[in-house]
């Protein structure tokens, strides 16, 4: 069964409803969305999903984030038209946040989650191609930033990542593509590694494509 309002989602036959429609306009209601999340992350990823009451406040910043809530995000210094870079530490649960939250907003472009290897693998048989390929102006969350291998091809040497958010940037700030150019990133690395990984200036222009936001460096591994 399809949904036919973009604030009630069907899973398995069952109706949930994240919010009220009025004047077309959703006043989403967060304890409908955890109720819903925690349903589809079940479904996703097993029965062992479950939210944590430490990672709350990070989902509700999400949460906010792609219901495109401005007022609130506005209060939580979150920039509506830019991506995100999900930061912290290995097996927090950046990835599975990532994947999950798109299903919330059905009636909104759903990006592509693309692990930043995958992109090297890519280029190392493809070459510049996967540049080309990755620099459009898709809708893509890299996942795992920062700890993909070098790209090689024909040779040549290429940080890969560094060029696709170059390609990705240039996109962002062309004034007839900035609003619908979006870039999400997943990774466990900190701004100082970044910066040594990708260098000052492709660092610089991630600070005007994304919003960070940042898990506890001390946050648990939940794959154990």
């Amino acid at each position: 069964m399809k949904t036919k309002k973009p604030h009630i989602i069907y899973e398995n036959g069952v109706e949930y409803q994240l919010g009220s429609l009025s004047d077309n306009h959703i006043h989403y209601d967060f304890t409908k969305i955890l109720v819903y999340l925690n349903v589809k992350g079940k479904l996703l990823f097993g029965e062992s999903f479950k939210i944590y009451e430490e990672d709350m406040q990070i989902i509700y910043k999400l949460c906010c984030y792609f219901i495109q809530d401005e007022e609130a995000c506005k209060k939580m210094n979150i920039d509506i038209h830019k991506g995100l870079l999900l930061t912290g530490p290995v097996g927090c649960g950046k990835t599975s946040l990532m994947k999950l939250l798109r299903y919330m907003i059905p009636h909104q472009k759903k990006y592509k989650i693309i692990p930043c290897r995958n992109t090297v693998f890519s280029f190392n048989h493809l070459g510049f191609k996967t540049i080309d390929d990755y620099g459009n102006d898709g809708f893509y969350c890299f996942d795992d930033l920062g700890i993909e291998p070098a790209g090689r091809h024909y040779g040549k040497d290429c940080n890969v990542m560094g060029e696709i958010l170059l390609s990705r940037y240039d996109l962002f700030c062309h004034p007839e593509l900035s609003r619908r150019v979006k870039t999400h990133c997943t990774t466990n690395l900190n701004a100082q590694e970044l910066e040594e990984r990708y260098g000052n200036r492709v660092r610089s222009r991630m600070r005007q494509l994304f919003n960070l936001i940042a898990f506890d460096k001390e946050s648990i591994d939940k794959r154990i």
